[in-house]
């Protein structure tokens, strides 16, 4: 790793790979004038050397890309299944169709790919700033992206933010209406189906429901999973084999929601008189299913329309702030009511 002192230059570039500066320049800039394979090769090196652009040089020679990035770590059948990311990237792209903006977005593996993908598109200019999910408890992606100077926007809560832009949800305060409700219709035991444990807003959530859950004198347990329909039912099934049994299940999103009522009903398991069920996000799906889910509702389309507009307030010189776009309202449907019996 280069010394933190020590700027790396093109110069230093061309030398190890053997070409003049001039086409490190072409390679970096995604300029015409040299092959696929050195292109390749100088990014690559680049990366290596933790290459970071000179910002002054940068502001003087280099227009904007009107283009913005979103990287999603997810698998990409979860992002096919997952109603949330649609309506989020359909308010992202509403707003950018306004401004003549377009939207990046790449689908990669984990972390170490996502942050490649920063670096390669830092040293190409491919986009004016990015939109970061997903945030994790000490997120390695915060360093990376100051060290860049890529303007970015975190979809997150300020504790996990570390001092950049965010725009967040109050979890806390919608974990705390879902089990509030199920606790005055007298649950007394209560699982949560919940997503990556890895994940800040997880982390959050996990917080408040051992919190919430104490206060409330209820016996629970979490699930984590990775918020797909098959884990959710997986977890959904594990849940239900403990004893005493859940009279209440929590989910973290609708996807797992809508595939546990498929396996709650599966096992002869009326919904709500054996089982209540809250999901989370609110999508079409809760009001389709039989019967409709209880939900903590919030507009994920209006949500990444407010993220978008704040970073391209952030690309004006606009001071880093967090916002609380929403805190997710609890809609009470027919999936909730009193414990019929105490479970078998």
């Amino acid at each position: 790793m280069p010394d933190a002192v020590h700027r790396v230059t093109i110069k230093e570039i061309a030398r190890r790979c053997g070409v003049s500066p001039g086409a490190v320049s072409y390679a970096l800039n995604n300029r015409p004038g040299v092959s696929e394979a050195t292109r390749a090769r100088v990014l690559q090196v680049a990366a290596e050397l933790e290459w970071v652009p000179n910002r002054a040089a940068r502001q003087l020679s280099a227009a904007r890309s009107e283009t913005l990035g979103l990287v999603l770590a997810r698998s990409a059948q979860t992002l096919v299944e997952e109603p949330y990311f649609m309506g989020f990237v359909g308010g992202v792209e509403s707003v950018l169709s306004e401004r003549s903006y377009a939207l990046a977005l790449q689908v990669v593996a984990d972390l170490d790919e996502e942050l490649l993908t920063y670096r390669k598109w830092s040293a190409e200019r491919r986009v004016d700033g990015v939109i970061v999910v997903d945030l994790r408890v000490g997120d390695p992606r915060i360093a990376v992206l100051r060290k860049l100077g890529m303007p970015a926007v975190l979809v997150g809560d300020p504790t996990l933010a570390d001092g950049m832009p965010c725009v967040w949800t109050d979890a806390t305060a919608a974990m705390n209406a879902a089990l509030e409700h199920v606790a005055s219709l007298g649950h007394r035991t209560v699982a949560r189906v919940a997503g990556r444990p890895d994940f800040g807003d997880v982390w959050i959530r996990d917080r408040a429901f051992d919190l919430a859950t104490h206060r409330l004198q209820l016996a629970a347990r979490i699930h984590h999973t990775d918020y797909s329909a098959h884990e959710g039912a997986t977890a959904t099934r594990a849940a239900l084999a403990e004893y005493p049994r859940p009279t209440a299940i929590v989910y973290d999103n609708d996807l797992m929601a809508v595939a546990g009522l498929a396996v709650i009903q599966g096992q002869n398991l009326r919904v709500p008189e054996d089982v209540t069920v809250v999901a989370w996000d609110d999508s079409p799906l809760c009001s389709i299913t039989r019967p409709t889910l209880t939900a903590l509702s919030h507009n994920t389309v209006g949500y990444g329309a407010e993220v978008t507009r704040h970073l391209l307030n952030a690309l004006t010189g606009a001071p880093p702030q967090a916002h609380l776009y929403s805190t997710p309202l609890l809609i009470i449907r027919e999936s909730s009511a009193p414990p019929a019996a105490p479970p078998r």
